[in-house]
């Protein structure tokens, strides 16, 4: 796929979401539509996962309030944002890891004000760049790699080889605005990754256009 088209789904799938108004909305559905046949994760990962995150969302944006973000991936959920106490933080995790297909939780919220706009922004801005320098690195398939940026701290998640968690890890420390990385990256073996891509691209949906 053309360099310049996986940017911008990449991006487009990191900041329509945040983005207010049905178009918005949709276009990040196909975006994410797209990407998913290049996933290493299953189908029904990656459905449970967007379930995760919005359920999580929901609950915990209803009983705790704050600012805290959500980013499941493989059913492993990372939280980030502030909250207003220590209690409030340990109670958000308990929500989260009670709900259904959770299978572990990063809990990376810190107490605190929640964040302004302008920081918000300057952390989807970090993620677009980072995002776009993996395309540019050309070592792996950004694909394979979900970038989570909160005040200024860059979180990795994903399946990877240990030699495409390398390469990422290095792009996200050297990008400018970035504070640190947290590398919650799983590491597969080469043979792992190769059976994953080729399971994944018999599962695309075929071209039904006649040539």
């Amino acid at each position: 796929m053309n360099k310049k088209i996986i940017t911008a789904l990449l991006v487009g799938a990191t900041v329509l979401p945040a983005l207010q108004g049905c178009f918005p909305l949709v276009a990040a559905g196909v975006a994410t539509g797209v990407l998913a046949t290049f996933d290493r994760r299953s189908l029904g990962a990656q459905t449970d996962d967007e379930t995760i995150e919005w359920k999580a969302s929901s609950r915990v944006g209803k009983e705790i309030g704050g600012h805290v973000s959500f980013a499941s991936y493989n059913r492993k959920l990372l939280m980030t944002g502030e909250v207003p106490s220590a209690e409030a933080k340990a109670e958000a995790e308990r929500i989260a890891a009670a709900l259904t297909n959770v299978h572990s939780v990063y809990n990376e919220v810190v107490v605190g004000p929640a964040s302004s706009y302008t920081e918000r922004s300057n952390d989807l801005f970090i993620t677009s760049k980072v995002k776009g320098r993996f395309v540019d690195n050309g070592k792996f398939n950004p694909v394979h790699v979900k970038v989570v940026s909160e005040a200024g701290v860059v979180y990795l998640l994903g399946m990877v080889t240990q030699g495409e968690a390398d390469a990422a890890i290095a792009i996200a420390r050297t990008t400018s605005g970035v504070k640190k990385v947290v590398n919650l990256l799983d590491i597969i073996t080469p043979a792992e990754a190769r059976e994953l891509d080729v399971t994944q691209k018999n599962n695309a949906p075929k071209d039904s256009r006649a040539p």
